[in-house]
């Protein structure tokens, strides 16, 4: 009989010819497998020498009702209460309460990929994966393992998944320059972060199309999510570089307000030197002066079909999955030239 070392559940899917999810199924008697199907995959775990960790297969056969959380830009900051940002806390609080509904609890885990990691954390029901990059190690690791996960936003390395949940961030993006434009923006500057995920390049790609289809000049500007404020004013300079724009569309708060303080600091005020508004809302939009035009993701709504489609996964259904969440488009005085 061949042995294979450290050999994982995705090794045994592809030899097998099937999905991770497939084999995972498979193994632990669920899903809707023929039994020929079935017989098979173990048959090919069983000459792999593939053996799960005992102690999580054990406790996900029995269902503890335990599903974690993972917020993959909170791990990236290495921050998990950055100033201002309450998207992820309102999101991670609704959550809770949703997985309460379902009779089940949350656990928020830390970075899986980075390690050390409790082994209680491979032995949770399924995850939650907020806004993974691309080909993100943590999905990876949960893939590997069998472990039900559902992203927040879509793993851009993998483009056939279904089992995500995202904020409609290209139509969002739409309704910020719409609205901008009819304020009489024909310059608008958009601002992204460098986190290589959906929610980045969704909103990269509705600007370049919107630009296109309006005639205007593209000037799209990156800076780390992990800068903050000082990241939006480190940009200034560049963007008057190019010649001060009618508008500026951030993605994130605090970028906004960091470029909305540099500008003041140069005698330029929203709304009567140029347009602003932001991709998401936040404290900073909320406080500024005066309040940014900003975009409501509506976290709470995200959180419950989220929940909602880990917990059918979990219990072995096939949900359909991909599924989009409007956002709101809340018009405040930054973005009101005529008002």
């Amino acid at each position: 009989m061949a042995r294979y070392p450290n050999v994982t559940i995705k090794d045994v899917a592809a030899r097998a010819g099937v999905s991770i999810t497939a084999v995972s199924h498979a193994l632990n008697g669920k899903g809707t497998l023929s039994d020929e199907t079935r017989a098979r995959i173990r048959d090919v775990a069983q000459t792999m020498g593939y053996q799960a960790d005992a102690l999580a297969r054990g406790l996900r056969r029995a269902q503890i009702g335990v599903i974690g959380i993972v917020l993959r830009p909170l791990d990236a900051l290495e921050d998990y209460s950055p100033p201002g940002v309450d998207y992820f806390l309102r999101f991670a609080g609704a959550a809770a309460v949703s997985t309460l509904d379902h009779g089940l609890s949350l656990m928020q885990v830390a970075d899986l990929a980075k390690g050390p990691v409790t082994p209680l954390a491979f032995s949770l029901d399924g995850y939650i994966v907020t806004d993974p990059v691309r080909h993100d190690p943590v999905v990876d690791l949960l893939e590997e393992r069998g472990i039900p996960y559902v992203t927040l936003g879509r793993d851009l390395g993998r483009p056939d998944a279904t089992n995500w949940v995202a904020s409609a961030d290209a139509d969002a993006a739409l309704m910020a320059f719409e609205h901008l434009h009819e304020q009489g923006a024909r310059d608008i500057v958009c601002v992204g972060g460098t986190d290589d995920n959906s929610w980045n390049a969704d909103a990269e790609a509705a600007y370049r199309s919107w630009c296109e289809r309006t005639g205007m000049p593209a000037r799209f500007l990156r800076s780390p999510e992990g800068l903050g404020e000082s990241g939006g004013r480190d940009l200034v300079p560049v963007i008057l570089e190019g010649g001060m724009p009618d508008a500026v569309y951030s993605l994130t708060g605090r970028h906004a307000a960091g470029i909305q303080d540099a500008l003041r600091e140069r005698g330029l005020v929203a709304p009567r030197d140029y347009l602003l508004a932001c991709g998401t809302d936040a404290d900073q939009t909320r406080t500024a002066d005066p309040p940014i035009t900003a975009i409501d993701l509506r976290p709470e709504t995200l959180a419950r079909e989220t929940v909602a489609l880990l917990v059918a996964i979990t219990r072995g259904e096939e949900p359909a999955g991909r599924r989009l969440v409007p956002s709101e488009l809340l018009v405040r005085r930054s973005s009101l030239r005529n008002g």
